[in-house]
């Protein structure tokens, strides 16, 4: 048995009154893995994404996040995570350095350490001339990747990227996606959605959803195989045929 498990859901499930949202799911998850986890709209995956974050308790089952249970221990889970989405991760009305400060603060880094911390990350993005310009000015990708930094800014155990790069450019996809690695070399956990089957060729391993449900879980290569599939859009478009609800 692996003793590096920082993700660990048994028959996790999320109902809302007759409806299943998230329906059995059981499934561990690695330190410093990057893992996907997929699924077509209605698939159920922000659902369980939010349980996973502490922002919602589950109906049944059991989920440990980072050795923190999802029932009592919800606000050390938050303390102890990074998150990302791609509807809202920075304050475009503040400059860049101060949603690095804001965040760090909320994070609950020590001024020391908020200095340290924004230097290192203002010099590795390249961005100490703009450091006072304000994030709405930023190109999207810019944005996200000050987002992706700011949201490790406190050296999680796990970061959750909620379709980070959506409408994001392919160049500056693979940028960020070089980012991730980073992260992951370091020892910090990746847990991402996307919609860009491209980018499951990146992770070690991908969870596929469909109506609730883990339909498939394994590596890219081995998914592949295993319904004699090119990429993993193939892989994809065979498991949602499955789908039969549209909406979570």
């Amino acid at each position: 048995m692996r003793t590096d498990i920082v993700i660990k859901a048994e028959s996790l499930t999320k109902k809302f009154g007759a409806f299943t949202a998230v329906d059995n799911i059981s499934f561990e998850v690695y330190k410093g893995e990057i893992f996907g986890f997929l699924g077509a709209n209605g698939a159920g995956k922000t659902t369980a994404m939010r349980m996973l974050c502490g922002l919602s308790i589950p109906s049944s089952g059991e989920a440990n996040i980072a050795r923190f249970d999802v029932y009592k221990e919800t606000e050390k889970i938050k303390s102890s995570i990074g998150y990302m989405s791609q509807k809202f991760s920075l304050y475009e009305d503040l400059t860049i350095v101060e949603n690095i400060n804001f965040f760090g603060g909320i994070y609950g880094l020590s001024d020391a350490e908020l200095k340290e911390q924004s230097n290192i990350l203002i010099e590795r993005l390249g961005l100490k001339i703009n450091a006072n310009k304000l994030v709405g000015e930023l190109p999207l990708g810019w944005k996200q990747k000050l987002a992706f930094s700011v949201a490790i800014i406190h050296k999680p155990s796990i970061v959750f990227l909620d379709e980070p790069t959506g409408g994001v450019d392919p160049i500056t996809r693979r940028q960020f996606w070089d980012l991730i690695y980073e992260a992951a070399e370091n020892g910090i956990t990746v847990f991402v959605t996307t919609h860009y089957m491209d980018e499951a060729e990146y992770c070690n391993r991908v969870s596929m959803m469909v109506d609730g449900k883990i339909a498939a879980l394994d590596s890219p290569s081995n998914l592949k195989r295993e319904y004699n599939a090119e990429t993993m859009d193939e892989v994809f478009y065979i498991l949602a045929r499955q789908a039969k609800r549209q909406s979570d």
